[in-house]
């Protein structure tokens, strides 16, 4: 099993940006242009490397190869993003690899490309200023375009090199012990734990625990949940999950281990308790794994006039908000507070224009507080969920 800390070091002790790896400060997908950029990243190194895997190091400087980190990326919707867009697409892999100088919010991300068609990765539809059809090639360590197919050859120019960096980056039983005793150090306050799956994989997680809520609706109270929760899979420094503001719950068996996130939902001055998503790491005897996301959140039950009202008063209340008409009353600034929780409400039955109704509230609850603000992005975070799915 490789270690990816090491290989990601040694990537970076090999030389500069080359054929088969590219390395980025940021990741951006929320735009176009970003997502059109990564696109061409992945399109031209699977292209160089039909034999070999390629990758892209994210949270690194550009020019002095400095691991300065990111925050903790979910990969589950990139492989997604590469089939939508690419013909003959790669296999994507992102994860979220930990460094001892770094804080505990911030990875490095680690990119993983592995080709699987023996034809040109290309566009299958534009992106950004990028055309249908479009063949991206490496030149160093250059992505462009390229024009005349018919003069491309596929050549194992790497495959060699690439394979002696992670023959190099296979782990130890010291590096796995070492890892295992800082991360219970580390989290030595929380409940900190670590088990093993078929007698290989090393697995690591804290979380602190956190008290039911009795009072919500659709409240499990038998069920222990955490917060500031930390995955990781030692073996291979992956951080398999991070999460430092959400409900937690934990589980595991012989094969799984399975974190089902709840979120709780402001609706008319009642508080709902309500599962998110589930997301479940299965083990297999092969020496592998594989990460399994499921949406739990569903259509919120809510009778047609509660509904009716509730979506007059959302538009009522963003009016004034936007128009500055008049100062909100001390009622309708309480209110306000459960604006997001109610545009997502309303969005999920059906009312697709409160998706654009929140996203022109940031800036009032940005001027707020910071908890109103961080409130108004978990409800965000949790629409962009629903979007994904």
């Amino acid at each position: 099993m490789i270690n990816k800390r090491q290989l990601i070091l040694n990537l970076l002790a090999h030389n500069d940006e080359s054929s088969f790896y590219d390395k980025k400060e940021k990741l951006n997908l929320s735009e176009k242009e970003g997502k059109a950029k990564f696109l061409k990243h992945i399109c031209a190194l699977s292209n160089a490397n039909p034999y070999n895997n390629s990758y892209i190091l994210i949270g690194v400087s550009d020019q002095h190869n400095e691991l300065k980190g990111t925050s903790f990326f979910d990969d589950s919707k990139i492989q997604n993003l590469v089939n939508a867009y690419l013909l003959y697409p790669p296999i994507v892999r992102y994860e979220n690899i930990e460094f001892p100088h770094l804080d505990k919010e911030s990875v490095i991300g680690l990119v993983t490309i592995s080709s699987q068609h023996s034809q040109w990765c290309q566009l299958n539809k534009k992106i950004w200023k990028y055309p249908k059809n479009t063949i991206f090639i490496r030149k160093g360590s250059i992505s462009l375009p390229y024009e005349d197919v018919t003069k491309l050859r596929r050549i194992d120019t790497n495959a060699s090199i690439v394979h002696a960096i992670e023959k190099k980056a296979f782990g130890s039983m010291k590096l796995t012990l070492d890892g295992v005793v800082n991360f219970m150090q580390y989290y030595k306050d929380f409940d900190a734990n670590y088990l093993v799956f078929k007698e290989y994989f090393v697995v690591c997680w804290a979380g602190k625990k956190i008290p039911n809520d009795t009072n919500s609706k659709n409240n499990i109270s038998k069920k222990d949940y955490y917060t500031r929760v930390d995955i990781q899979l030692i073996n291979e420094q992956v951080k398999l999950f991070y999460s430092e503001l959400d409900q937690i719950t934990l589980r595991w068996n012989s094969d799984d281990f399975i974190i089902t996130e709840y979120v709780n939902l402001y609706i008319l001055n009642e508080t709902y308790h309500i599962p998110l998503e589930q997301i479940s790491i299965k083990f297999k005897e092969n020496a592998s794994y594989e990460i399994q996301e499921e949406l739990l959140f569903r259509r919120f039950e809510i009778d047609v006039n509660t509904l009716d009202t509730l979506v007059k008063n959302c538009k009522k209340l963003h009016h004034k908000i936007i128009n500055t008409i008049e100062s909100l009353s001390l009622i309708e600034q309480q209110q306000a507070l459960q604006l997001p929780d109610h545009c997502l409400i309303a969005y999920a039955s059906g009312y697709n224009e409160m998706k654009e109704i929140l996203k022109s509230l940031k800036n009032y609850f940005k001027s707020t507080s910071i908890t109103n603000y961080n409130r108004y992005r978990s409800i965000r975070r949790i629409l962009r969920k629903i979007n994904y799915y």
